[in-house]
């Protein structure tokens, strides 16, 4: 269906009142609950195939390929951003959060409830694992690879992150580019980036997709870096997202928040 708020924009309604419409249909308190629900299980689905890809890997060797490892996660963002989008968004990732609040398409007093949700979402999904699974495979935790220290890890997750956020916020930018666009692109730069990039830092890109794991086995000694990693990625992405594309846009708007209990 199609808003209020983007028929107004179609019609020549100025963009700062559409922007008003639109971020008052997200706060409605009657869909909020909604959209905390959906980013919490959304989160733990990205995290159960994220780390469970993993922990099945180490539970069953040669069942799954390190190709497979990587694709699984793009994959299962491409799912939730088609089942779910439309709902919350589809952040579950509190770097992505941090970007469309830094670019203005997503209120910072939203941020603290969808981050928690994701965190709460994370940590869920490793409690699932270390249920079903026991800790094998170190529940799926992400840490720099053979030979690679925190700091060059910490400098690929940046860089990883910031090319994340600048495929999400772009394709969210122009109408022709939302829906299955965007889904496509999201998904297949997260299966890309862990093809190559995965041997060095684990190609999280994600900081709750790494802590969920941490935290449930109890081993945080390189956590700072899928924490710190992702989110200079996420204002780094943003940045260049600025100088590419200028002001947030009325279409970045409403892939940000969703459009649930628009008429």
């Amino acid at each position: 269906m199609t808003s209020d708020a983007t028929r107004r924009a179609a019609v020549g309604e100025p963009q700062g009142l559409v922007q008003q419409r639109l971020s008052h249909d997200f706060l409605e308190r009657a869909h909020e609950w909604r959209r905390i629900v959906a980013e919490c299980w959304g989160t733990f689905l990205l995290v159960v195939v994220a780390a469970g890809a993993d922990v099945i890997g180490a539970r069953s060797p040669g069942a799954i390929t390190p190709a497979m490892a990587v694709v699984a996660p793009g994959l299962m963002v491409m799912a939730a951003i088609y089942f779910m989008g439309q709902v919350s968004g589809a952040h579950l990732n509190p770097a992505v959060t941090l970007a469309f609040a830094v670019r203005r398409n997503f209120p910072w007093k939203r941020v603290a409830g969808y981050i928690g949700a994701q965190v709460a979402g994370g940590v869920a999904a490793a409690l699932f694992l270390r249920i079903m699974f026991g800790t094998v495979g170190a529940l799926g935790a992400t840490v720099p690879g053979a030979g690679v220290g925190a700091g060059k890890a910490f400098v690929m997750e940046v860089l990883l992150t910031a090319g994340l956020v600048n495929t999400i916020l772009g394709t969210a930018t122009g109408a022709r580019n939302i829906g299955t666009n965007g889904a496509i692109a999201v998904g297949g730069y997260i299966a890309l980036a862990g093809l190559w990039a995965a041997p060095v830092s684990g190609a999280s890109m994600n900081p709750v997709r790494s802590l969920a794991p941490d935290l449930v086995r109890g081993h945080l000694g390189t956590t700072w870096v899928y924490i710190a990693g992702p989110l200079f990625g996420a204002l780094l992405g943003a940045g260049l997202e600025t100088l590419l594309v200028g002001k947030p846009t009325v279409a970045g708007t409403k892939a940000a928040q969703g459009d649930l209990g628009a008429e």
